[in-house]
This record gives structure tokens, sequence and C-alpha cells, in this order.
């Protein structure tokens, strides 16, 4: 159920990137946030406008500057590389046409905006979908000192600087967009891109180890293209099978019927949506001690924190002992869209307060 209407609403934009549609068709766990994050904004009285690509759907009002990458590469195929940065500047320009028509201004993309709020700095909020402690942030940050940024966990707030730092407000989903599941089909579960950053080889030998049949989703990144054709597909067969890129209906399935969920992540992961994704679905998280994974997961309650391939088979053996029912309570209580749309607006109006002064 969505939260009252509440007192004295704000005028809120909401930038999102470019290269998907927003809610995404497939991949584009940014464009998922988004989506759940404007819905739940306009289910609680305030009145936001989304900037986003024209193939987007909203309940809010919508203002494009043309389809996002992904349609263009649907209609045209391969399309030169200047293209997201054209799309990225069609969008910003329409967004400083606008800057006075909103008290804040919540913006999901990359650098270029930060350039083009200028003195609207003090009243916006920025939210990187990315890690921070790579050079370019830290040029970045170096330079915008001024830029109020809202992290998406405290493992990724660690690599900012306190002044940009506004807050961590950690994603949150719709709240019926999964159902609790039975997870009575027998398999582990895998989701995220065919890459060595989520370590899907990591989650085949989990499931050998345990002895379990798996089921691998995602799509192959296209910044690592070698990487499935080393490292997946020579074990794929009756027993591991790559399922591909799912949409919610077939992500529900999988995650719904699976003992547990398998996040054998190798890099500081500023999030993780399909951690909540699962708990959504009542099902074990076993993941990794890496990046944001301390602060999603409750051990011997949603899931499992392991360190080697061996604690994660001792944990497959633990994970059917967990609640579902506990599982997907916890994930109400913590990680739905309403949540995060509460925190964000707290965050926006101590920003708007201090603007003001």
């Amino acid at each position: 159920m969505a939260d009252a209407p509440i007192p004295n609403p704000l005028r809120i934009a909401q930038v999102a990137p470019v290269i998907f549609p927003v809610p995404p068709r497939g991949s584009g766990g940014t464009e998922r946030v988004v989506y759940d994050l404007t819905e739940a904004l306009v289910a609680q009285g305030h009145a936001v406008t989304l900037f986003a690509p024209e193939d987007s759907r909203s309940s809010a009002p919508l203002v494009s500057a043309g389809p996002s990458l992904s349609a263009l590469e649907h209609m045209y195929g391969k399309v030169a590389p200047g293209v997201p940065a054209a799309l990225e500047a069609m969008q910003l320009d329409l967004l400083r046409e606008r800057l006075d028509s909103f008290d804040v201004v919540h913006c999901h993309g990359e650098f270029a905006h930060a350039a083009v709020l200028g003195d609207v700095r003090a009243r916006s909020i920025t939210t990187v979908h990315w890690r921070l402690d790579e050079r370019d942030r830290q040029l970045f940050f170096g330079h915008f000192r001024d830029l109020p940024v809202a992290a998406i966990s405290a493992s990724q707030a660690r690599a900012l600087p306190p002044a940009n730092l506004a807050g961590v407000v950690h994603h949150g989903i719709a709240r019926d967009r999964y159902a609790q599941g039975d997870g009575a089909e027998g398999y582990l579960a895998f989701i995220g891109r065919m890459t060595d950053q989520k370590r899907p080889d990591r989650a085949i030998a989990i499931a050998r180890g345990a002895g379990m049949p798996l089921r691998l989703a995602g799509a192959v990144d296209v910044g690592n293209p070698t990487y499935f054709a080393a490292h997946v597909a020579p074990a794929l067969g009756e027993r591991i099978v790559h399922v591909g890129e799912l949409d919610d209906a077939a992500k529900q399935d999988l995650l719904g019927k699976a003992v547990a969920l398998v996040f054998p992540i190798d890099w500081p992961e500023p999030f993780g949506l399909v951690m909540i994704e699962a708990m959504a679905c009542g099902t074990p998280v076993i993941a990794w001690d890496e990046g944001s994974v301390r602060e999603i997961v409750e051990p011997g309650v949603t899931g499992f924190i392991v360190s080697s391939e061996a604690e994660a088979v001792a944990a497959v053996a633990q994970a059917a002992t967990l609640d579902r029912a506990t599982i997907r309570r916890r994930f109400e209580a913590r990680f739905t869209a309403e949540r995060m749309a509460r925190d964000y607006v707290a965050l926006y109006r101590a920003q708007i307060a201090r603007a003001a002064r």
C-alpha cells in the first residue's frame, strides 16, 4: 500500500541516465531504482518530473530529448561512440531550461550534470550507482566540492570526500513486484553480468561443491566479452544452465523457486540490487564479504556472509533452515521503495534548508 500524501509536497526533478529507458526492459539497475523512486515519490504526493529517454514510462510527467541509447542500437545497430554524450547533453539542456521550476534536482548520471546545475548544486542530490574509489571520481569530486551526494551504502560512502556526503540511502524496490516463493525446485540461483566482477565461475564451483543444480541469469558483459566463453560456457550442461537476461516475471520464477541466491562478487559492490530482490522472494542470500554486503545481509536471518568457496558450500547446506517468511518480512521492513523515498525526501528537505541558509 502506498504512503498517504504528505503536507508541503516538493517539486522534484529526477534525472535518469540515457542508456536504457525507465524502467529498463532487462539490464539496468540504475533505471530500475529511478523508476521505483519516482513512482514512490508520486504516490506520496510530491510533484515529480522525470527527465529520461522518450521510450520510458512513468506516473510522473516525462521530459525527453530523444530515445535511449538501447533503443537507437535496436533500430540502427551499433552507433557512433559519441552518441551517449550527445544524448546526455540534449537531456541536460532541457533540464537547464527548467531548473527554476524545482525545489530540488536529483541526478543519477555521471559527470556533466554538475556543471549544468551551477548555483543550483546547493539544492541538488547526486546518486552515483557505481564505485567511487577510481581516479575519475577522485578528479571529479576534487573539483566539485560543493556537490551533495547521497551514497547508496556506507561502504560506497567511505570513498567519498566528507564535504560531498549528504547522507546514505539504501536502495528499495516496489513492495509488490515480487512475492514469497517456496524454494521447492532444489537449485541455486545466480543473477548478474557474466563478468569477473560478479564471478559466475565461483557460483559454478559452489554449486558443484554442494552437489546442486545452478541456474545462471544475466547478460554477457559487453565490457568483458571473452569472460563468458572462457569461464562459464565450458561448464554449462544439464545441471548448470545459463538462462540469459530475465524480466520481472521470470526473475520471480527463478528466485522464488531457488533454495538460495549465490552472490559471489569479487569487487567493492556499491549495493547489489539482486540481494534485496531475492529477499523479496523470501530467498536466502549467500554473499561474499565485499562492498555493501554486510549492510544488506543479516547473517543467520536473511542469508550468510562468506569469504571462501568452502564457507559458501557450508552455507548452502544451512540455507534451507532459514525461514522464508522472516526473510520476506525483513525485506518489507528495510528495502521497499516507500522507505527509500522517505529517506530521500529527508535529504531533499535538509539540502533545501542548507541552501536557504
